[in-house]
């Protein structure tokens, strides 16, 4: 199989060009949907052979759905990467040797954080699954705010050996002032009418189903509580601790930090309500 490449990206020249360089592996036809970056990140795709557009980003959803709808592609199956994603040489083995026209209508990719230099390992949160490779026309993203993920609309799911490696090499500043703005689609995406479709919750479905049943159970739980049960569960229960000083940080900081930022920022809301 050799499916076209599409890749979103802002302000991403330190992590693009290692992306790219994978992506080059497993096709010929790279598209960079660039959210009008004012460092190289044009400059670089192009050096790559990518084909750039630029389009307004509003969230990942809608700007991965535009892509969708938008973008020429020539082959019949697409992947979908973040600019701070490369693959691995397994998951380029895995992908080269689908065929052309295989049973299922996409596949479920591993997916590593690396933090601070450091790839986390544990926690029960690395890896995580995503739909990032699908045929055309089967898969699309869902309409959320946050913690959006594509789904597939007809055909079933596999999944691909190998993993691809998420890294952060942002600043604490610019990362802690994103999950700040994350915490806001959350709890609009919590207090607002869902439409749309969205992954169906399955505790024994694939992977993205059943964290989406694991997370209305968290989402049930009492807030202020819950963020500190789940940073013991992963941090503790999930051995999270083996991830060292880094994982420290970052379980700190991505479970009970944002988790707590979030049931806060629902009770003020929910506070303006009654006044």
């Amino acid at each position: 199989m050799k499916p076209s490449v599409i890749i979103l990206a802002y302000n991403s020249v330190d992590t693009l060009g290692a992306t790219l360089a994978c992506a080059q592996e497993i096709s010929d036809d790279l598209h960079v949907v660039d959210s009008f970056s004012t460092d190289d990140t044009v400059a670089l795709s192009r050096q790559h052979g990518a084909q750039v557009v630029q389009h307004a980003f509003e969230n990942y959803g809608a700007q991965r759905n535009w892509a969708i709808d938008n973008l020429v592609l020539r082959y019949p199956w697409q992947l979908h990467l973040d600019a701070d994603e490369r693959l691995t040489p397994e998951l380029i083995a895995s992908v080269l040797s689908l065929p052309d026209n295989p049973d299922h209508a996409g596949f479920l990719i591993a997916r590593f954080v690396q933090f601070l230099g450091r790839r986390m390992r544990y926690g029960g949160m690395s890896p995580t699954w995503h739909m990032r490779l699908f045929r055309n026309g089967a898969g699309r993203c869902e309409e959320r705010k946050y913690d959006q993920h594509f789904h597939l609309s007809q055909g079933s799911a596999g999944q691909l050996q190998g993993y691809m490696i998420d890294e952060i090499r942002m600043s604490l500043s610019e990362w802690t002032a994103r999950h700040n703005r994350w915490s806001d689609f959350e709890v609009k995406e919590m207090t607002t009418a869902v439409d749309g479709a969205r992954i169906r919750p399955r505790f024994w479905g694939n992977p993205l189903e059943r964290k989406r049943f694991l997370r209305g159970l968290y989402n049930g739980a009492p807030l202020f509580v819950r963020p500190y049960a789940l940073f013991f569960y992963r941090y503790f229960f999930r051995l999270g601790f083996l991830d060292g000083r880094e994982g420290f940080i970052f379980w700190t900081l991505q479970t009970f930090w944002f988790r707590f930022l979030i049931d806060a920022k629902l009770f003020e809301h929910r506070k303006s309500k009654t006044i």
